[in-house]
This record gives C-alpha cells, structure tokens and sequence, in this order.
C-alpha cells in the first residue's frame, strides 16, 4: 500500500506546484476546503427528508476523492509519511458498522473532527471509505482520474475564471465518471487516455 501512496503523494504535489510554485509555504486552509466537501457529499448521498433522495453512488465517491486530494496536501505540509498514512488508512475495527450510526452521521463527525483540529482526519477519513464501501484500489484509480481532471481544468484557466465547469448540460465530474468508464484503468496509457477523452468531450460542443 505504501508504494501507491507515495504515487498519489507525488502526483498531488505537482498538481499544487501548477497552481503555485511555494504552495508549501502559503498556508492554505485545506480544513476548511475539506469540510465544504463534506457538505457537498451529503447532497449526493441525500439527506432531505422532505424529498425522496437516492444515493448517487458514483458522485459521493468522486466526493470522498476530492476530500483526499486535500487530505494528502495537508499530509504532504505536515511531512506525514507514506507508512503512517497507510496505517491510518487500516484501522483494526470498522466503527461504522458500531452505535448504529448513519453514514450521514459519519460524515459530520469527520467533519467535526477536521474542523475542531483544523488538519485532516486520516482515521475518521478510513471510516468514510469503508462507510462508503470505496475500497483503497478503487481510491487509488478514482484518485488518478481526478487528477487528470484537476489538470485539465489547471491547463484550461480553472483558476483564471475561464475554464467552463459545465459542458453541454453536464458537469465535468460527470463527464470522468462516463469517460474513466470507457477506459482501462490498469493501462499505462490511463491518464494521458483519460486527458485527451476530455479534451475531444470539451471541445465537441461548447455552451453558447
């Protein structure tokens, strides 16, 4: 398990280096980053009781992702190695299968937790995957194609304002789960196929 996490440690590290050089040193609230994702996994998973909501499993994994890439830029500021990150990652107990708890319920304790510590919550985070049945190879790939993805936006003026999120009624997270479906993950080729599959998808037919 270490092996791939310090893949996924190094290619996280370029992905900040594209957006600023030092990001190391700029002391970037990735807590608070992480939180707003948590409330944006709950609206995929569903939480209104005043409407009927099913899970959009696809979507609340893509969400545990995005929460990784800033939970390993917190790990990677704070010098965690790729050992203890997979330690955290294999807790001896699954606790959400205790106390009855929801997976609602797991989100917002992790939540809690990064909020009052302000760094990452690794143990609460290896509760979500099992709460949310992502198991670490499947982390792994998802993690890869999100970051093709964080660079096509980064390459295309994400953080100029000109990237456009939405192409043809979809978002482009929607656009990498039906790509990423369509490819082999296990190929070398993966993320430089993944890339130009979007780059074809978000030039076919651009919104007026």
């Amino acid at each position: 398990m270490e092996a791939p996490i310090r893949a996924m440690l190094a290619l996280q590290d370029e992905i900040n280096t594209q957006i600023h050089p030092d990001w190391r040193s700029q002391e970037y609230p990735w807590y608070r980053a992480i939180w707003v994702e948590c409330a944006e996994l709950l609206d995929h998973y569903g939480w209104k009781w005043w409407k009927h909501q099913e899970p959009d499993v696809a979507q609340v994994r893509l969400e545990l992702v995005d929460i990784w890439h800033f939970g390993l830029s917190d790990l990677l500021v704070r010098g965690v190695p790729a050992a203890r990150i997979a330690v955290g990652l294999c807790p001896p107990v699954a606790d959400h299968e205790a106390r009855g708890n929801t997976f609602c319920d797991w989100v917002e304790r992790f939540a809690g937790n990064t909020l009052q510590a302000r760094e990452f919550d690794l143990a609460g985070f290896a509760t979500l995957l099992r709460a949310g049945d992502l198991g670490f190879e499947e982390l792994y790939r998802s993690y890869v194609g999100k970051n093709v993805l964080n660079r096509f936006r980064q390459d295309r003026g994400y953080r100029q304002g000109t990237y456009r999120k939405h192409w043809r009624g979809r978002e482009d997270n929607e656009w990498l789960v039906t790509l990423s479906d369509g490819l082999n993950p296990d190929s070398e080729a993966y993320a430089d196929d993944l890339y130009a599959a979007l780059a074809r998808a978000y030039q076919a037919e651009p919104d007026g």
